[in-house]
């Protein structure tokens, strides 16, 4: 059992951290705007679900190896520059994608979407942990909140715009960028170029180290059997698109919560290790139990529903852990890490669609169950260095607390200087 320092808010940040968090806000509702669609898609464009699914996976492995870049691109024009662009990308692609009239244009225009994706994401990342205050830990859960909220809008929004058409999604998703474009270039502050360049290289170069690439692989695997659950699960549902969307809105909302509140609660109780371990067992069997109900609906609902309470903890307890694990510095880490965890999440729906088509629907989320169970096995090779990064969490957040109590401190004794 570990114990966490005082810690200061998370949500006392400033004003250029709002703009960004809200910003990812609007970028994570297109993660699950599409979700309820997807049924709606293979129906109205006479495509098999593998085909459909092609959408994730265009999107995603786009997004992996556009990762490698993001560095490259930000250390050379900065970082609200590459926000910037990233947003600009997604605006237009996911637009061309909604006046598209074909699958395949649909998936193209999904990987130009993912490159802007990238830039957006990794950068957003950075931009949120350099600024916020209360240390990295709170600006990861600032982080994970704007993941949780955008994802639990994302499809409710999908299922009110799919409900009038497939395209609705795609050109929702390009006003909403829109806007947090034009938030992230009012309220954004120009950021200056990095004094050093970084090369294209760095992030595959930093994968030698040990602990960063056992938390990439373990979460190549965890996003195997996540995004076979985003991207598969809607299709045995057989639900319209309105009931789609309240089933991944209520997903969404635990993936929030747990994020949020569950995640600092369960590693302040076992420490990273042990609270890892727990989750991505929990998760597996969270998987298997769709397996085992892919036929029954309540109980494939139930579990799909609940699987979000996993996913949540997952995300901010990982993503905590990739940025201490490892000695380089935390956009390369996070860019090394972001390029082999979507690989995962890429392929992985795709996958589903072929092995249902070729064997059934239950065998693609066997699978994920069981890439999630391989994860911790993968984690536990990896149990010393999370301890080390547990070790470096508690003395950053230390820090920050101190750092908070000296600012009181020097306030209040102005005060009383003032009124003297």
């Amino acid at each position: 059992m570990s114990s966490q320092p005082g810690a200061v808010s998370p949500f006392r940040q400033p004003k250029a951290v709002w703009a960004v968090a809200f910003a990812c806000v609007i970028s994570f509702m297109g993660i699950g705007l599409v979700d309820p669609i997807l049924p709606a898609l293979a129906s109205g464009l006479k495509a098999s679900p593998s085909q459909v699914t092609l959408l994730f996976t265009s999107y995603l492995v786009v997004t992996a190896v556009a990762m490698l870049f993001t560095g490259f691109v930000s250390s050379r024009i900065g970082a609200k520059r590459t926000l910037v662009a990233g947003l600009a990308i997604i605006v237009v692609f996911s637009a061309l994608a909604g006046a598209s009239g074909s699958i395949g244009g649909i998936v193209g225009f999904r990987a130009g979407w993912g490159l802007g994706n990238a830039l957006f994401i990794a950068t957003s990342l950075a931009v949120i942990v350099g600024s916020a205050s209360g240390g990295f830990a709170g600006a990861i859960i600032l982080y994970e909140t704007a993941l949780g909220i955008g994802i639990a809008i994302g499809p409710l929004l999908g299922g009110e715009l799919g409900g009038i058409s497939w395209r609705g999604p795609f050109f929702g998703v390009a006003v909403l960028m829109a806007i947090a474009l034009v938030a992230t270039v009012v309220l954004v502050s120009p950021t200056p170029k990095p004094q050093r360049k970084q090369s294209i290289v760095e992030p595959l170069k930093a994968l030698r180290h040990r602990g960063l690439l056992t938390m990439g692989l373990t979460a190549l695997l965890y996003n195997w059997g996540f995004f076979t659950v985003l991207g598969y699960a809607p299709f045995p549902m057989h639900l319209g698109t309105h009931q789609l969307g309240y089933v991944f809105t209520g997903w969404g909302v635990l993936v929030a919560f747990f994020a949020v509140f569950g995640a600092p609660w369960l590693q302040a109780k076992l420490g990273i290790a042990k609270a890892l371990y727990l989750n991505l067992a929990l998760f597996a069997l969270d998987i298997l139990a769709i397996a085992v109900f892919t036929d029954h609906k309540t109980g494939l609902i139930v579990a799909v529903i609940v699987s979000g309470a996993f996913i949540g903890i997952n995300n901010t307890i990982t993503t905590q852990a990739v940025m201490t694990v490892s000695p380089v510095e935390r956009p390369t880490a996070s860019a090394a890490y972001g390029f082999v965890r979507f690989i995962g999440g890429g392929l992985a729906p795709f996958a589903a669609g072929k092995l249902a088509e070729h064997f059934n629907v239950h065998v693609p989320f066997y699978l994920g169950a069981a890439a999630v169970a391989v994860a911790i096995g993968v984690l536990a090779t990896g149990h010393s260095l999370l301890a080390a990064a547990e070790h470096n969490q508690r003395a950053d957040l230390a820090s920050h607390a101190g750092d908070e109590e000296r600012l009181v401190e020097q306030a209040e004794a102005e005060d009383v200087g003032s009124s003297s």
